[in-house]
């Protein structure tokens, strides 16, 4: 058998009151599921499923725990009864179904609780009738403040929030509040007859009620009796007794705590004095760090007053500075504007030079061959006047041969004496 988390009660499991609380509820609706087909919606480990199945045609308990579903059929066999895995918010029945349902404490786990309520809606047939129950929120809150909230609880509801909701899916409601009451029981040892109940009467409060409990339909019903359920199990007076034999011993452990803070409480008074002393001593001393303090804060408000004077002269430089560099940058710009004109001048003027000087390259080679051509006339001439002069020479010394001979001759008597009476040759 599965062990009591907490999120579903197991038989055997749990306390006394807390079983009788859960089975009530069972035995409440088991007097609306004679010979109809029902379904328990959350059947948990399945005993709520085999206490309907006593008196309805059949009962199917649905659980979206396997585990649960598996203890369930462990547990509890009859014809008339099966569980089953199934999600409550897609329950795979077909429309109409059940005539009745039943869902104890399952719509707070729920985050889309408005879905269990119209899948339930579906299944059950025109006539059906759903029987759900939730704890009361204020109650439940007040219960659980030392332990905290249920961690298996999605949304808890009030009485007006509870209705509200109910109202979305179902025209009819007839609403039950669930309660401990306590009450007081004559049973004969022997020869017992029947059993009379008196019940006191009185309007119950939905705002107090530890629970709440609703018979829902889509058409009118009739009739609203009370039931009471008093389990031979159950005696408020032991329960109570065992509830102050737990507080007293909790009282003595609230008193031994108490002795222990009292002391504690000394000791903390003789530090608070011992603490006071040093305090004073240390206030004096605080005193005399503020007027220093004040001091020097005179001091800084003069410095910051100087400072204030340097920052204003600093910044009279700063402007001038500026002032400065921003010539520079214009005259920077201008020089590098001229710089950029004239580079691109000289540029032009390299490129002129450069094709003046292959011009020139060309040019040299050529006078080069010329002057080669040249050096070879040269060489010729030079070859005809050496020629020319040696011709020239030898005629020069002919020449100077002949005049001589002339001369020679002119300075004959002889022919002085011809030339005198017009005789013989002529001499040029």
């Amino acid at each position: 058998m599965a062990e009591f988390s907490g999120e579903r009660v197991i038989p055997g499991k749990v306390d006394v009151d807390l079983w009788n609380e859960h089975l009530s509820r069972y035995l409440f609706a088991s007097r609306l599921c004679r010979f109809k087909k029902v379904i328990d919606l959350g059947c948990g480990s399945g005993y709520g499923s085999a206490e309907l199945a006593k008196k309805a045609e059949s009962v199917v308990g649905v659980d979206v725990s396997e585990e649960a579903v598996a203890d369930a059929k462990v547990q509890y066999t009859a014809a008339n009864l099966q569980f089953q895995v199934a999600s409550l918010e897609a329950l795979p029945f077909a429309d109409g179904s059940f005539q009745l349902g039943v869902c104890f404490e399952v719509i707070e786990h729920l985050t889309e609780y408005r879905t269990l309520l119209a899948e339930a809606r579906r299944v059950l047939a025109p006539g059906g009738q759903l029987v759900i129950s939730t704890p009361n929120i204020k109650f439940y809150a007040e219960s659980r403040k030392l332990d905290g909230p249920n961690p298996f609880h999605e949304h808890e509801f009030s009485y007006e929030e509870f209705r509200a909701v109910l109202s979305e899916f179902f025209e009819h409601q007839t609403f039950f509040v669930q309660n401990h009451a306590s009450g007081l029981v004559f049973l004969p040892l022997e020869g017992a007859v029947g059993t009379e109940l008196r019940l006191e009467a009185g309007k119950p409060d939905p705002e107090e009620a530890h629970f709440f409990l609703a018979v829902c339909a889509a058409k009118p019903m009739t009739g609203a009796p009370s039931f009471v359920y008093v389990p031979t199990a159950a005696n408020v007076l032991r329960e109570r007794e065992h509830h102050i034999q737990r507080l007293e011993g909790e009282l003595v452990t609230k008193n031994e705590w108490l002795e222990a803070s009292k002391a504690e409480h000394k000791t903390l008074v003789d530090q608070f004095r011992a603490l006071k002393l040093e305090m004073e001593a240390k206030n004096k001393w605080a005193l005399e760090q503020n007027q220093r303090v004040e001091k020097a804060q005179q001091a800084v408000t003069r410095m910051e007053g100087e400072l204030t004077a340097q920052h204003e002269e600093a910044a009279q430089v700063v402007a001038a500075y500026e002032k400065r560099v921003q010539e520079i940058e214009a005259e920077s710009q201008r020089l590098s504007d001229w710089a950029k004109t004239n580079e691109a001048h000289l540029n032009s003027q390299l490129d002129e030079i450069a094709a003046h000087s292959r011009k020139l390259d060309v040019d040299l080679k050529k006078a080069g061959e010329n002057l080669a051509e040249y050096q070879k006339k040269l060489d010729e001439a030079e070859a005809l006047v050496i020629e020319r002069t040696l011709w020239a020479q030898s005629e020069q010394k002919q020449r100077e041969e002949a005049e001589g001979k002339v001369a020679a001759v002119e300075a004959s008597r002889w022919l002085r004496m011809g030339k005198a009476f017009g005789l013989g040759p002529k001499i040029s």
